[in-house]
């Protein structure tokens, strides 16, 4: 993995606080409950972590909290699981720092989330020329991996030059770390492994570029509330068009030549 190093061999640590904060903790905490359960009582926790994993068949059926639950349960080995929440950590608290927690928590569940929608329906989509993401088959999915490359590729979009070292060895640039993970991602769903993880974390990665692309930087809520506030200003100013142009017509008919001026609704010019 790749991390923010301050000089040749020193380890930069980040602020551990914020939405950033919340994602490790319950990550680590759900995955350290999973080893729990699946000692104490492995029926309940097969049963438990099926329903909160993300699967094709089973989103179309209905089940849409998948799309919220699955980065939090870990499905690899502790190291990885490990090894994404340090990710997470280290270039999560970075961006949440420098463009705000709303931002941050509207980021990754864009992503996350978008990133699920898109990668079911290419399985519905190409699951039956592409081996591994057959709905047919129970293909499912879960993991904080998906959501730390979205991570990643915002990191690499406003940092691209930044050295990291990857795997606290290598100084590579941020841009080429990400590039290097995501064809990794790539290869996995051409050719063999976990399929529809890889493809899930390209889709979250695709959602996340979108989401840095076309979403300004006050994150969603403020783009949604300004799309609000200007199609309710429009429909009053029309509104008020459709007023002075009656009105218009009422002064015609009493013998009067109003006129209202378009270019500014405020206007009236008698």
């Amino acid at each position: 993995m790749a991390f923010q190093s301050n000089g040749p061999v020193m380890l930069a640590l980040p602020p551990f606080r914020g939405f950033t904060r919340r994602v490790v903790l319950v990550a680590g905490g759900v995955g350290l409950a999973q080893i729990v359960m699946s000692i104490v009582a492995g029926r309940l926790y097969s049963d438990l972590v099926s329903r909160l994993m993300l699967g094709p068949g089973t989103l179309i059926h209905g089940w849409l909290w998948q799309t919220v639950t699955y980065p939090f349960v870990a499905m690899s080995s502790l190291l990885s699981l490990l090894f994404a929440l340090l990710t997470v950590w280290f270039f999560g608290s970075r961006l949440e720092d420098d463009f705000g927690s709303r931002w941050f928590v509207d980021y990754f569940f864009a992503a996350t989330i978008g990133g699920a929608f898109i990668a079911c329906g290419t399985c519905f989509v190409l699951g039956r020329w592409v081996p591994g993401l057959n709905v047919n088959a129970p293909i499912t999915t879960a993991g904080l991996w998906p959501a730390a490359m979205a991570i990643l590729v915002a990191f690499a979009y406003f940092y691209g030059d930044e050295v990291l070292r990857l795997y606290f060895v290598l100084p590579v640039k941020a841009k080429y770390v990400t590039a290097l993970y995501l064809g990794i991602y790539l290869l996995v769903v051409v050719f063999s492994g976990d399929k529809f993880g890889a493809l899930l974390a390209l889709t979250n990665a695709l959602c996340g570029w979108m989401f840095l692309k076309w979403v300004p930087r006050r994150g969603l809520r403020y783009a949604a509330s300004e799309k609000w506030f200007g199609m309710r200003n429009d429909f009053h100013r029309d509104k008020r068009r459709r007023a002075a142009k009656e009105f218009e017509v009422y002064m015609r008919k009493q013998g009067k030549d109003v006129r209202v001026d378009d270019t500014d609704d405020k206007k009236w010019m008698n």
